[in-house]
């Protein structure tokens, strides 16, 4: 860390000490802020930038999925406060260890072990049964301007009307990358609108190794991290996205997206061509959040996934 970094640290330390938490440490530091695990079973997390009516919406979801029954841990907001006018939430400790973090260094090989593609089943299986709520159909995509469902009534006529709006964007830099782009968003956006009605669930929309955590026997314990793409909607999304973004950037990427996106098609019942679907709706959605040009990694995958 940086002085500035340990000095800020250093600060909330001796903030958690007075709450009555003397053996605070800091754990991890992302985008969102930084958490700190207090105590056995409870942890804070330090907000960035976050107004009071949105920490609030996060506890609200946060309770909404926690309160079915799952066969892992989610997060769940104890308590909120406001100190020096920055915003802090306390927590439950969700136990495991990630499944793979970024900086493991190898790739993940050809064919993904048992205990990944078990652990994928296991925890899509599970958000399957959490139904979707108000608070869920509330929350805005990241990068978006308003709520998805804001206007909607049905989850694939949101996503296209969503589709069509971050198209929009930054249209000159993905249709540079994308030949025929606007016949490209015209195409998924009808798409979107013809399918069926479906029972809506949570989406977590960001299943990625780091977001699930596992015990020492191979078993899912938790998944976390909820918020960058999260909604009500298609369970069918859910498993699109997720065997297109468990690895985005190996060496046997293309093979993992069309194993895993067969793989969930044969064990939870969604049509391939639906998952396809899904994941150029997915391209269209986040091509411009990280960076644009081919110089950003997630902006070429997406351009290289629409074309």
């Amino acid at each position: 860390m940086t002085d500035t970094a340990t000095d800020e640290s250093d600060r909330w330390i001796r903030h958690f000490a007075r709450r009555g938490y003397p053996g605070a440490r800091r754990l991890a530091s992302g985008m969102e802020g930084t958490v700190y695990r207090l105590r056995e079973g409870t942890v804070a997390k330090v907000w960035a930038r976050r107004a009071p009516e949105d920490l609030d919406l996060t506890r609200q979801l946060y309770a909404d999925i926690s309160g079915h029954p799952l066969p892992f841990g989610t997060p769940l907001i104890l308590v909120t406060e406001e100190y020096d006018g920055v915003l802090v939430s306390y927590e439950r400790e969700l136990g495991g260890s990630p499944l793979r973090s970024d900086g493991d260094g190898e790739p993940p090989a050809r064919d993904l072990p048992r205990r990944e593609t078990d652990a994928l089943l296991t925890v899509l299986r599970g958000l399957a049964t959490v139904p979707g709520s108000e608070t869920m159909r509330r929350l805005v995509v990241q990068g978006d301007d308003r709520p998805l469902w804001q206007g909607h009534s049905r989850f694939s006529d949101a996503l296209a009307a969503l589709v069509e709006r971050a198209a929009a964007r930054n249209r000159d830099a993905l249709a540079a990358q994308v030949p025929g782009l606007a016949d490209v968003v015209s195409r998924t956006a009808a798409s979107l609108r013809t399918l069926p009605d479906q029972a809506d669930s949570v989406i977590h929309g960001d299943l990625v190794p780091p977001n699930i955590h596992m015990d020492e026997t191979g078993h899912p314990v938790a998944v976390l991290d909820f918020g960058f793409c999260t909604t009500a909607g298609d369970p069918a999304f859910e498993a699109a996205v997720t065997a297109a973004v468990w690895d985005m950037y190996g060496p046997h990427a293309a093979h993992h997206t069309a194993e895993l996106s067969r793989l969930f098609a044969r064990e939870l019942g969604h049509a391939e061509e639906v998952l396809a679907l899904y994941q150029k709706a997915y391209a269209l959605i986040t091509y411009d959040l990280f960076g644009m040009g081919p110089h950003d990694g997630h902006f070429r995958w997406c351009a290289a996934l629409l074309r």
